[in-house]
């Protein structure tokens, strides 16, 4: 069966997975608990909160757009750092979410306990098991169907929160703001680190990048919407709670939402906030299904999981992989106290902050001609190195038990890595793309897999089907001279190569090269040329392509830089034609193209320069 996933995806539900992942706990539960930490400066926290999550969303669409593929941040790392990273990224990108989503529906059990004061926990996990079951259903239906779903909880869980903002804000009272930084600025930035991981849902759609139409636009922009309007809403809930309960209400409750509520809203207000605050969780969990089962999918394609993994139902869904993490989450919800084990669980996403921005250099300096985000992350590379020693702080910050279990937790991945991968996956990075670069003084690559690889992505990204010129230009022999040339050594360069391709002698097809030439010029524009001569015999057709960085001196004295041979017989004109149309569409800006052809590095940056270009194809 197919093993792609189809793009049903657009910018709405981008936005809805990315909102709806971030908002939770981290309004619902947590303004309380980060007022008692820095008094009513905690609106100030989160806005800081927000801004700290900019750089990473902003690495994240770039390496989305360049690679949109089913597992996101995993993908991206085992590409520029290698299979073992890759291996503790996948483990840590699926465990993370997975656990923090069954966490998320554990806390549908703080409002059904506003409705059942006596509900057992029992009885909420069997509730939060539902939702899994729930939304396991949905997910298998089409991901087009799960994000509509999300779309529809998050819109109305969104208006919910703004109604609460619109008429609580002629309730509060200004004296409750004073004094407004009663810790100082010391405990708002140190809360804001405390409150930041509750964004760290956001970039959670980066896994579905294979299944979103037009990546380019709809992810940084879906992510980035989000962004905005999310820490907006936190800033403005957040400052209209503080300014509607006394402090020793809002230090105590775990639910300071809907103590908020209750100074003007009575029961309806109360049951509103119930809907928003089950919705919150929910959406979280069902973001969570959706882009966590899609690590445990690519990781089967590289090969560091079981082929089972890997299976695609009719509906083109990663079936095998929702059934693994819905079970997981199961399993954890009924088994383990989860509060003990979230802590960690944000120790991993902190780890995969880091390791995102990291990648993010890795390639962009691996230079490889193939890497072609539509959207290039801003003061590169300050932005990442500090990101990178940030979130390396508070990992750090998260104290030694998180640290142990992150030694542990590597310590698995290694078994697994040698014990499964290492043998199976033999893949370069573009890490090493770096280190030969060094090595080698600029020569040619060793190994072009990843380079190939993110060509046929781009390929799939910009939904560019190749046609039959393209499957020429994939075989083409092609030339790199340094020298400077007239055109009859060049020709006879050629010739030799004619004569390897289709077994037409060089003597004879240096013969028709000069008669060619002499009857008519080839060159057709400004440093390109396209020599091309009629042979005996059926179905041939044969492109030798050639740079010549120095130029060759053809007749009248016009330098060429740019020479596509065609060699083909009389059966072949029409397609003749065809490729010398795809040839113009391809250099209609003659002197871009050019340029672009002489910085190339190499034999396969010219390729991929020729098959990456926009022209018409049929």
């Amino acid at each position: 069966m197919k093993e792609g996933l189809k793009k049903k995806l657009g910018f709405l539900d981008v936005f809805s997975i990315s909102a709806g992942a971030m908002i939770s706990s981290g309004l619902f539960i947590l303004p309380g608990i980060a007022f008692s930490e820095a008094g009513p400066g905690v609106i100030f926290s989160y806005f800081i909160a927000g801004i700290l999550m900019i750089p990473t969303v902003l690495s994240k669409a770039e390496l989305t757009t360049a690679m949109p593929k089913a597992g996101g941040t995993y993908f991206f790392v085992e590409r520029s750092l290698g299979s073992f990273a890759g291996t503790v990224a996948g483990f840590s990108n699926w465990f993370s979410i997975s656990l923090k989503s069954a966490f998320a529906l554990i806390g549908i059990g703080a409002f059904t306990k506003l409705f059942l004061p006596d509900v057992s926990y029992n009885t909420i996990r069997a509730v939060a098991v539902f939702f899994v079951i729930f939304f396991t259903f949905v997910n298998l239906l089409s991901v087009k169907t799960a994000g509509r779903f999300q779309v529809i909880f998050v819109m109305t869980l969104l208006l919910i929160l703004i109604s609460y903002c619109f008429i609580g804000y002629r309730f509060v009272e200004p004296q409750r703001y004073i004094p407004f930084l009663p810790y100082g600025v010391k405990k708002v930035i140190s809360t804001a680190g405390f409150i930041f991981i509750s964004y760290a849902g956001l970039t959670k759609v980066s896994s579905l990048g294979e299944e979103i139409s037009k990546p380019g636009k709809n992810v940084l922009w879906g992510m980035l919407s989000a962004l905005i309007i999310v820490n907006i809403i936190y800033i403005l809930v957040v400052d209209i709670t503080v300014g509607l309960l006394p402090e020793e209400i809002l230090r105590k409750t775990i639910l300071p939402l809907h103590e908020g509520v209750k100074v003007f809203g009575g029961r309806i207000g109360v049951f509103a906030l119930t809907v928003a605050g089950m919705l919150a969780f929910i959406t979280t969990a069902n973001a969570g299904i959706m882009s966590a089962s899609r690590t445990p999918f690519a990781m089967s394609r590289d090969g560091l999981l079981p082929d089972i993994f890997k299976r695609i139902s009719k509906k083109g869904v990663p079936y095998i992989s929702i059934y693994f993490t819905s079970l997981f989450m199961a399993f954890m919800i009924l088994v383990f106290d989860l509060k003990n084990l979230v802590k960690f669980a944000s120790t991993l996403m902190l780890l995969l902050f880091l390791f995102v921005n990291l990648s993010l250099i890795m390639m962009r300096e691996s230079k490889i001609s193939s890497y072609k985000p539509q959207f290039l992350s801003p003061f590169y590379p300050w932005l990442q190195i500090l990101s990178v020693g940030f979130y390396g702080f508070l990992i750090i910050e998260m104290g030694t038990t998180s640290l142990i279990s992150l030694l542990i937790f590597f310590f698995l991945s290694l078994l697994w890595y040698i014990f499964y991968v290492k043998k199976k996956v033999m893949r370069k990075s573009a890490l090493m793309y770096i280190v030969e670069r060094v090595v080698l003084s600029d020569k040619v690559f060793v190994s072009k897999t990843l380079e190939e690889e993110l060509r046929d992505i781009l390929l799939e990204r910009d939904e560019i089907t190749e046609d039959r010129f393209d499957s020429l230009i994939r075989k083409a022999e092609i030339l790199d001279i340094d020298r400077k040339l007239d055109y009859e050594e060049f020709f006879k360069i050629v010739s030799s190569v004619i004569e390897k391709r289709t077994g037409i002698s060089k003597e004879k097809a240096y013969e028709l090269l000069i008669n060619r030439e002499r009857t008519s010029s080839t060159v057709i524009g400004k440093n390109l040329a396209v020599p091309h001569i009629i042979v005996d015999g059926k179905s041939i057709f044969e492109i030798i392509i050639v740079r010549s960085k120095n130029g060759v001196v053809f007749p009248d004295n016009e330098e060429v830089f740019v020479s596509f041979f065609i060699v083909c017989s009389t059966d072949e004109r029409n397609f003749y034609l065809k490729s010398l149309t795809a040839i113009a569409q391809i250099s209609q800006d003659v002197e871009n193209f050019i340029k672009e052809w002489l910085k190339a590095e190499g034999v396969e940056d010219l390729r991929n320069l020729l098959l990456l270009s926009s022209r018409r194809r049929d």
